[in-house]
């Protein structure tokens, strides 16, 4: 009897262990680290067009976790063929055998369906066909289309990652004026140079797969060049809040000031350095640096 009990359990444990590496691998799909900034633009823009109840403000974070995240796990079905080759992503849940390519694409593909019908159940069409269409430039746009053709994909394919304030607007006031049209321009400068201190640190892993990302086909000097290039239009870019009619006033403009200066003397430091150091110094600001500019807009209307 004893012995019996201790086969059914050892039986049990290796079954709940494979269900939770399965909700994790799924979960890894979606890429829950990148997701973090998105919802932070999603929250602050919200914030920044009114004053959102927490129920409209968590059902719009849901809908956008679960675009973006179908996004990325159309993504990992995609590159499964590079990921596999890249130390970086080896361990990944396809390209490692843990999750079938046919169930990461259906995934996907279902969580950007649902996506669609949650936005426009509890926020408005508007918001979900925004939504929608982050999902498409994402899948179609970047990891279709651009990522293995130019070393331009991120530039254009990075405006998928800027739709994230126009959904936290629309869901707010319904439709779009001036200031997200504004801030998804900051999003979409800032992609480059944050995306290309990335890919200095990994040009080598993208070299040996061959995406022909800025460093792999331009070299280092340019990758540095454009960087810099981008972080002063960028700069110039966060002030339209302010001086483009956004509504935004002189504590945002204090914020992007210091920001924006920071971020340029970090570029300039990489241009005149060129060490990985500076890459990953300029790269790692780049994510704080969003995530305070942002802050500063609420803090701005709020204060």
């Amino acid at each position: 009897m004893e012995a019996s009990r201790a086969s059914g359990t050892a039986a049990a444990l290796p079954a709940s262990s494979g269900a939770r590496q399965l909700v994790a691998d799924l979960v890894a799909l979606t890429k829950p680290k990148v997701q973090s900034l998105l919802l932070l633009t999603t929250v602050t823009t919200m914030l920044v067009a009114g004053s959102p109840s927490i129920g409209l403000i968590l059902a719009t974070c849901i809908g956008g976790y679960l675009s973006a995240g179908g996004a990325g796990a159309v993504n990992h079905w995609f590159d499964r063929d590079i990921d596999a080759q890249m130390a970086r992503t080896a361990t990944r849940p396809i390209p490692s055998g843990r999750i079938a390519p046919r169930t990461a694409l259906w995934f996907g593909i279902a969580l950007g369906v649902l996506a669609f019908v949650w936005l426009t159940l509890t926020t408005n069409v508007l918001a979900a066909a925004l939504s929608s269409s982050g999902f498409v430039g994402y899948t179609l746009l970047y990891t279709v289309w651009l990522k293995r053709r130019t070393w331009q994909n991120i530039v254009w394919g990075g405006a998928a990652g800027a739709v994230p304030p126009l959904v936290g607007w629309a869901a707010v006031t319904g439709g779009l004026t001036g200031l997200p049209i504004y801030l998804f321009a900051i999003v979409f400068f800032w992609t480059p140079p944050h995306f290309w201190a990335l890919s200095l640190l990994m040009k080598d892993e993208y070299a040996k797969v061959g995406v022909p990302m800025l460093p792999v086909v331009r070299g280092e000097d340019e990758t540095r060049r454009q960087i810099l290039l981008y972080s002063i239009l960028l700069y110039a870019v966060t002030q339209l809040p302010f001086c483009g009619g956004g509504g935004l006033d002189y504590l945002y403009v204090a914020a992007s000031a210091v920001l924006g200066l920071m971020f340029i003397a970090l570029a300039v430091a990489l241009q005149r350095l060129k060490t990985r150091k500076a890459a990953l110094r300029l790269y790692l600001f780049s994510l704080l640096y969003l995530a305070l500019l942002f802050a500063s807009m609420v803090a701005d209307v709020k204060l």
